[in-house]
């Protein structure tokens, strides 16, 4: 017997994968598979839900570590001389953590063909321009109707209109933007790397006691920002940017991807572990 893929319910989901999560963080262009499998395998188990499901993944160690090396958040700094044995420029780095992102997201997408979906790659810096919540780009090549079909953009080097000509458009801000603005998006989940969720204390000192399970802007919180390798802000921007699409509607929730199962039991509405954002 074939079975039929679910109808599209026009519910949507937008679930951030993180780039702590999917790649080693400390080690150059390497990913994590297995983790990146457990989660394709996940994400189609909420289809066959009726619900679609968008995917925004972050650099790891595919993007931060040579985008620290070379100063791309600080955009184009004419004075600026380094090199590598990759890159003689700042351009050069360019093109090169543009490249590394691609191969990143090729293994996503291998991974979601893999499950039997039909995944479509968004390049930002094929679309998008300017940095920040209100980058330029539209969202309409995202906002196809089956089910099936599952839409893949990243955090990546964009061009930006001024003297800085590129900068770094985080995933955090593309998610903001999804969550917001497309039509039927109900939640948005963060599926974070080595932690339940948001923290009363960093994660090194934690038990299972300080999870925050409701956060809202007051509620005082540690986290890892490993300033020495990102350059997007980390978890501090991941709650600005949370908080926003709150204040818009959609629940918003930080859950531990190395238990991916967890994601599935917030879909289905079953007893799950991590951090709901209070609006």
């Amino acid at each position: 017997m074939v079975l039929m893929p679910a109808r599209f319910m026009g519910k949507r989901i937008v679930v951030k994968f993180g780039g702590a999560l999917i790649t080693k963080k400390d080690e150059q262009s390497v990913a994590h598979t297995d983790i990146i499998s457990n989660l394709c395998s996940v994400v189609k188990s909420i289809t066959e839900e009726g619900i679609q499901v968008i995917i925004v993944h972050g650099a790891g160690s595919f993007g931060h570590l040579k985008a620290k090396h070379w100063r791309l958040n600080e955009g184009y700094l004419p004075d600026y001389e380094q090199s590598d044995e990759e890159c003689l420029s700042q351009l050069d780095a360019v093109e090169h953590v543009r490249n590394d992102m691609l191969k990143l997201n090729s293994i996503v997408l291998s991974q979601l063909i893999d499950v039997g979906l039909n995944p479509i790659s968004h390049p930002p810096h094929e679309w998008a321009s300017n940095l920040g919540p209100e980058f330029n780009g539209t969202l309409e090549r995202f906002a196809s109707e089956d089910v099936n079909t599952v839409h893949v953009s990243f955090g990546d080097v964009v061009d930006v209109d001024d003297e800085r000509k590129f900068g770094i458009l985080s995933g955090d801000d593309i998610v903001a933007r999804l969550s917001i603005e497309l039509k039927g998006v109900e939640s948005l989940v963060f599926a974070m790397g080595g932690v339940d969720g948001l923290l009363k204390v960093p994660p090194h000192l934690a038990t299972v006691d300080d999870l925050i399970e409701d956060w809202s802007p007051e509620v005082a919180y540690e986290g890892v920002h490993q300033t020495d390798i990102d350059v997007t802000g980390g978890i501090g921007l991941k709650m600005t940017r949370g908080y926003l699409v709150a204040t818009n509607g959609v629940s918003v929730h930080l859950i531990n991807g190395e238990y991916p199962e967890r994601i599935l039991d917030f879909v289905r509405g079953k007893t799950w572990r991590g951090t709901t954002i209070l609006p």
